[in-house]
């Protein structure tokens, strides 16, 4: 007879590795939060977000969106190897060769339990060489000041540096809808750098169909 053990991996049936009860960890008497593998997070408050954008734009002026654009660009290649490092670990196998709905699934819960809000990947341009992410309830967006344009330049850099990790080149992500500019979503859009350069320009006038339109025609 064949045992409920037996029909397990290692003695267990992996659920999403990312769901936020079994990732989050908390140590009230200490003040700690850990993630399951034992390492430190970090929560940060909405007054230290809304510091980093007043002291940017006061310290580095026009130049502060290039400042977190980069930053992102750093954390998003530590995220992505954090990412990798944790879901080969978890279901035993690299997320090369996981099932792209698995791996989706993975990301998304992963963007939730971070604090990030929902994430979402469109495919709609992708035929044309463009990956549209869209994502919602961006603490980012929300804290941001307001202006004419998107604001999410940090997200804007972990996502481009989090794809061209995971597709081996080197890409670019373009904010073309901000939810700081009462948008239903914040849009971003993923590409070659030299393709989507025209839209850096595009989108303080244009919307996000028409900006695609131009890019991709």
């Amino acid at each position: 007879m064949i045992s409920v053990a037996d029909l397990l991996t290692n003695n267990r049936i992996p659920s999403n590795y990312f769901a936020t009860d079994a990732y989050v960890r908390g140590d009230l008497e200490l003040g700690l939060l850990e993630n399951r593998q034992g390492d430190r997070l970090l929560a940060i408050p909405e007054t230290l977000i809304q510091g980093i954008y007043a002291g940017l734009e006061k310290e580095t002026g026009q130049a502060s969106r290039l400042v977190l654009f980069n930053c992102g660009r750093w954390w998003g290649k530590n995220f992505y190897v954090r990412f990798c490092e944790q879901l080969t670990d978890y279901y035993s196998v690299s997320p090369a060769d996981m099932p792209m709905v698995e791996f989706l699934q993975s990301l998304q819960q992963c963007w939730i339990t971070h604090g990030w809000g929902k994430i979402e990947l469109d495919q709609t341009y992708q035929h044309r060489g463009f990956l549209v992410i869209k994502t919602w309830n961006s603490p980012f967006a929300k804290l941001a000041p307001q202006g004419k344009q998107p604001s999410c330049f940090l997200e804007a850099g972990i996502l481009s540096a989090f794809f061209s990790q995971l597709t081996g080149r080197e890409l670019h992500c373009v904010q073309t809808t901000c939810e700081s500019l009462e948008a239903d979503c914040n849009r971003f859009v993923i590409g070659l750098t030299k393709r989507l350069e025209p839209a850096e320009t595009l989108v303080t006038n244009l919307e996000h169909e028409a900006i695609m339109q131009q890019i991709s025609g």
